[in-house]
């Protein structure tokens, strides 16, 4: 241990110690684990950051003792560290108290939460997020400091959303679709739109998914994108425009859709210096687009191919659930492409996607796939498909 925390010649240790080490910090003298800002947790990643350790090995070592403190049942406050949890305390009983170190802990929360998507079963990760949640309604029903007004609407608006997306992924549609008006008010009192148009697409996409046909998601859309125009972040605007060439592939309208993606096309290769949400869209997410206009009103051949592109490129942990719903898109190419057995072939491996990454829209997706192998039911490659899809996710 010496040699790791010398002052001198700090040595970064091996990955079997910093298992052990993170498991020792993550719980306190009272056995509970804690692993916000401000925790000896939170430190020890810092220090190991300061050594050099890769971001992939960072994440990996906090998704283990979250995983751990959510399967012993508790861990509701386990990514709420002991300073943030106090001056909340204080915060409750005087909004004038707020404090950024306050706002910096709880949007922290925010991202530690996000960045398990795909990691944990989506209902712990909406219980580890209701205490800010509830926190943002309560600090924003006082007088809190003017100063950090836009501050904490914004930290409500993402808190908001995020829980409308988890608790639609848990099929409570109620409590969703509730959380959006909310995140949609707070995003709108902070000034700037794109903030805005962030809250619509969410919750059209929750929409899309959760409403019977696509009227009710193209308004959202069609919000989204006149928000996003009015902003200035050129990221959001790019995925706004995307999302409405989706929307309107999915109604048939191909020339629509078509115009729409090319707006989104030249957003992307505009200058994105200073966008105050760059990692709202990539390259990346915009082929998975492209190929969704053309399996819808273009050619299946070439949305197959964007399928790969885009499925190849999204390598990250955080991009599992993301991944597994673009293979799935692929595997739908191959059978309007009158190859079943390859689509199948890809299907087993998006059902393995499924069964451990979560996601309701995965699933989603899934059962459509299957329902275009109708024609070949009676075959024994489908039987095997169904077989498959029973066993890991019981549908």
């Amino acid at each position: 241990m010496g040699r790791w925390e010398s002052s001198t010649a700090p040595i970064l240790p091996g990955e079997r110690y910093q298992l052990l080490l993170a498991h020792i910090y993550a719980c306190g003298p009272n056995g509970q684990h804690s692993l916000g800002q401000g925790s000896d947790f939170s430190e020890l990643l810092d220090a190991l950051t300061h050594l050099g350790e890769s971001e992939r090995r960072l994440h990996e070592l906090r998704a283990l003792p979250v995983r751990t403190a959510t399967d012993a049942g508790g861990g509701l406050l386990a990514l709420l560290g002991p300073a943030t949890q106090h001056a909340l305390t204080a915060a409750f009983a005087d909004t004038s108290r707020i404090n950024e170190g306050l706002l910096a802990g709880m949007r922290a929360l925010i991202g530690d939460v996000n960045g398990q998507v795909g990691s944990i079963p989506f209902v712990r990760l909406q219980l580890m997020l209701v205490p800010v949640v509830e926190s943002c309604r309560r600090l924003l029903a006082g007088a809190a400091p003017e100063p950090l007004l836009p501050e904490l609407r914004s930290i409500a608006a993402q808190a908001y959303t995020l829980a409308g997306r988890l608790a639609f992924e848990t099929r409570d549609d109620g409590a969703s679709h509730a959380l959006y008006p909310a995140a949609t008010t707070a995003a709108g009192l902070i000034g700037d739109p794109w903030r805005r148009a962030v809250v619509h697409m969410s919750h059209a996409l929750v929409t899309l998914y959760s409403t019977p046909g696509i009227d009710a998601a193209l308004t959202l859309v069609d919000a989204a994108v006149r928000d996003a125009r009015a902003g200035t972040s050129i990221a959001v605007r790019a995925r706004a425009h995307a999302l409405q060439a989706e929307i309107a592939a999915r109604a048939g309208a191909e020339r629509h859709a078509q115009a729409t993606l090319s707006l989104a096309c030249y957003d992307m290769a505009g200058d994105w210096d200073g966008d105050p949400s760059p990692g709202s869209f990539s390259p990346t997410y915009l082929r998975g687009f492209d190929g969704l206009c053309e399996l819808y009103v273009g050619d299946p051949a070439i949305a197959h191919d964007a399928f790969a592109r885009s499925a190849q490129a999204l390598t990250t942990r955080g991009e599992r659930v993301q991944r597994t719903i673009v293979t799935t898109d692929q595997a739908l190419a191959r059978i309007r492409l009158s190859d079943p057995h390859a689509a199948a072939e890809l299907l087993h491996a998006c059902i393995d996607g499924a069964s451990s990454a979560g996601g309701r829209v995965t699933a989603v997706r899934l059962r459509r796939a299957r329902h275009e192998l109708r024609p070949w039911r009676t075959e024994n490659f489908v039987a095997d498909l169904d077989d498959h899809l029973i066993d890991a996710l019981g549908t």
